[in-house]
């Protein structure tokens, strides 16, 4: 009975939440929570959530910090020069442009959201492709297999996840797969590479005044790091956000022939929004690669090195009170959406594990996996990842399927940690699946219909996801 109840609860919070009849977060707490007096247990409700939020605290504590630290990076300019350098180097070959795609939204993915990274991305380099009259869905495709690899970062999404749903912690899973997800980020620079040789080879090499002989355009694009608001465009001009906060970015469309290339052709972030400190640059940038290396050496947990690092960002960038309130307060909606799904997921695991509903599963879920590929269950958990993550959301997989899956593994002498780790793996196709919100601003920003997008990455990103895998087990991390 615990068995049937069990998937019955994960299919009744999938379809929900993929029907879009409830948000995530009030589909983790209700449902549960029903299942709960279902079996008979809703008087230890309470313990159970108590339970899931102690273990839960400083995985939520981590992403709060995290997307506080990196907003306020963009906001303070950090990644202004690279992506101005980028287009530098990109000029108007078809080939460059498809590589600086792919690694423009690497970069900016270090803030572990993907609707900023679509925005900055498709804002800097669209009017590349619209003048160069490039494949569109080229863009898109490569941007989302950038950001899907990088997604992965702990204070992305799906680490946290992982580590949430089995009660570890995410540098555990993520440090060592650094190296596998290297060879996938590896994997689409050099997929990029292939697909820019064939846009020269389709379109030719042109220099930058012969593109900027043709008509000049007004564009409307959406901007804003993180906030979505939309922006009009001038040629020749940078755009500025709407919103009060100064936090957007812009792009000029088209550029006049008579402005000099290195002044007008790539100003593409709004180099006068209030929120600048050009001055502090290089303590913000020495400030981030500290942070990102104490974190790979563990030097201290994770959720310790967002809290004194973004503390520190916003009292040296912003001393004055009403600035530092301003700041967390344009970056609030991001904190309080992902972490208060982390502490509604305690309510789900919680039920899951308390009741015994997750031990009913597994042993079902053991009983029906042939006895030769039990020890390889980090291995089948990974391939399963592809189009699981495809096909239901993130909070799905994770919190429904991934404690089944481990619960599984451990019949077979495989530890939670190689599942966690070979759960990352479908996330380049993931960052493309139609469950993704993100997904939509990137192909609204392009201008490509989401079919046409579809139809052009799936086969790239499955191979990306199967590169790390591979790698995976190359380097016997999972």
């Amino acid at each position: 009975m615990l068995t049937i109840l069990g998937f019955a609860m994960i299919a009744t919070f999938l379809v929900l939440i993929m029907l879009k009849k409830m948000s995530p977060i009030a589909a983790l707490v209700l449902i549960p929570a029903l299942f709960c007096v279902f079996v008979g247990k809703g008087a230890k409700l309470g313990d159970y959530v108590i339970d899931g939020v102690t273990g839960l605290a400083p995985t939520a504590a981590m992403l709060m910090f995290a997307i506080v630290y990196f907003g306020v990076m963009i906001d303070v300019g950090l990644f202004d020069p690279v992506v101005r350098g980028i287009l530098k180097f990109c000029k108007a070959d078809p080939l460059r442009i498809v590589v600086g795609t792919a690694v423009l939204a690497a970069i900016v993915s270090l803030d572990g959201d993907g609707s900023t990274t679509f925005m900055i991305t498709v804002s800097a380099m669209y009017p590349l492709y619209k003048r160069l009259k490039m494949s569109l869905v080229v863009m898109t495709g490569v941007a989302a297999m950038a950001n899907g690899v990088m997604n992965t970062l702990p204070w992305g999404g799906p680490t946290a996840r992982a580590a949430t749903a089995l009660k570890l912690d995410a540098s555990d899973i993520f440090v060592p797969m650094i190296p596998a997800l290297a060879m996938g980020l590896l994997f689409v620079f050099a997929l990029a590479y292939v697909l820019g040789r064939r846009e020269r080879k389709r379109l030719g090499t042109l220099t930058l005044d012969e593109v900027l002989v043709e008509e000049k355009e007004t564009e409307t694009v959406l901007v804003g790091a993180g906030t979505g608001t939309p922006a009009t465009t001038r040629a020749g001009g940078s755009g500025t956000s709407g919103s009060a906060s100064g936090t957007g970015t812009g792009t000029g469309a088209g550029l006049p022939a008579d402005e000099p290339e290195d002044d007008a052709a790539f100003r593409v972030l709004d180099p006068e929004r209030a929120t600048l400190r050009p001055r502090l640059y290089w303590f913000n940038a020495l400030l981030t690669v500290a942070l990102l290396t104490a974190m790979i050496m563990e030097w201290l947990p994770i959720p310790v090195l967002f809290l004194l690092g973004a503390a520190l960002a916003l009292t040296v960038n912003f001393p004055h009170m009403p600035d530092q309130k301003a700041r967390i307060a344009a970056h609030a909606e991001n904190v309080l959406n992902v972490s208060g799904m982390v502490f509604a997921a305690a309510v789900f695991t919680g039920v899951l594990n308390g009741t015994g509903m997750v031990d009913h599963m597994a042993k079902w879920v053991v009983g029906n996996i042939p006895d030769g590929m039990g020890p390889h269950m980090a291995l089948v958990t990974g391939v399963l990842s592809i189009p699981f993550t495809y096909f239901m959301s993130n909070d799905g997989f994770y919190f429904g399927i991934l404690p089944v899956l481990a619960e599984a593994g451990h019949a077979h002498g495989v530890s939670s940690l190689e599942i966690a780790r070979a759960s990352l793996v479908g996330q380049p196709l993931h960052m493309s699946s139609p469950l993704v919100p993100a997904v939509y601003v990137l192909v609204g920003m392009a201008k490509v219909e989401f079919g046409d997008h579809t139809r052009f990455v799936v086969k790239w990103a499955a191979l990306t996801s199967l590169v790390v895998l591979g790698a995976g087990l190359l380097f016997g991390i999972v």
